[in-house]
């Protein structure tokens, strides 16, 4: 009977964990693309040739744990690929037995169209508030994952976007912020605005010196030896949120390097979710 018993409470925990990670893919520009990086509409979509769908796949919580929060989660990559496993899909587990709603966005390349990626973005954004009620959200409490590049992309909806594309809260990991030429990351840099761009693009697209008050508050979660993303790029950021008086904390871990996202193999990885997750809980 113990036995019986105890296969029964596996089984149940099984498929508890599989009803977590039930998803569904969402197209986000079903009545046409709103701008072009020069392959989308002329090549087959194909992740291999980097030609990304413009998509976000959309993970519930159990009624039992659901918050009413979401986390739009948008992979890194340096604008060139996207590194959709630790820095996307996998971020579903964590935050959905934690009561999140977590859709993962899957966005196109810049090849040196800048409003290209952030279309995608803005319009994943649009369509997570949109359908907040059908999906038990909360449309006040979205907030946004970025990692590396895609922190560079989530801070730019959290500085440009007007409010009603906002996030209301950012978590990033050692992301790009700076287009500095001196500490940013220059493949992101080259990809997102050009080799060449202009002093006034590149200042546009620093996103510490886009923050203002309204800027939603930010996490920021990096290793001191990251040898892709220079820590600086995190620790202007965060000087900027508190010059501009937004909640925000940063935690830097002393080792690890680059592109660790979610993964268990990370040292600091239990560390790093306790120090997630008890800010997420501090947010009103």
């Amino acid at each position: 009977m113990k036995k019986l018993i105890l296969s029964l409470a596996m089984f149940g925990m099984m498929l508890g964990a599989m009803a977590q990670q039930k998803s569904f893919d969402i197209d986000l520009w079903q009545n046409g693309l709103p701008n072009s990086n020069g392959i989308d509409k002329t090549q087959p979509y194909s992740d291999e040739a980097r030609n990304f769908k413009p998509s976000i796949r959309v993970f519930l919580p159990e009624d039992s744990v659901k918050n009413g929060r979401a986390v739009l989660v948008i992979p890194g990559g340096g604008y060139r690929v996207l590194s959709i496993g630790q820095e996307g899909y996998e971020w579903a587990e964590h935050l959905t037995k934690r009561g999140y709603a977590t859709i993962v966005l899957k966005y196109r390349m810049p090849m040196g169209v800048t409003d290209v990626p952030i279309s995608d973005a803005t319009e994943a954004m649009r369509l997570i508030r949109e359908n907040a009620g059908k999906w038990g959200i909360n449309p006040n409490m979205v907030g946004v994952l970025g990692s590396s590049a895609g922190g560079h992309l989530a801070s730019t909806i959290a500085t440009h976007n007007p409010e009603a594309t906002r996030p209301n809260f950012q978590i990033l990991f050692y992301p790009v912020i700076s287009m500095d030429k001196s500490y940013t990351h220059m493949d992101s840099h080259n990809c997102i605005i050009g080799e060449n761009a202009s002093k006034e693009l590149e200042d546009k697209y620093s996103n510490h010196l886009q923050v203002t008050a309204a800027t939603p508050p930010a996490i920021i979660l990096l290793s001191d030896d990251d040898f892709l993303v220079p820590p600086l790029n995190s620790a202007e950021y965060y000087r900027a949120l508190k010059l501009a008086k937004v909640k925000s904390a940063i935690h830097v871990y002393p080792s690890g390097g680059h592109g660790w996202g979610c993964g268990k193999w990370f040292k600091y990885h239990n560390q790093m979710m306790q120090d997630l997750f008890d800010w997420l809980d501090s947010l009103k």
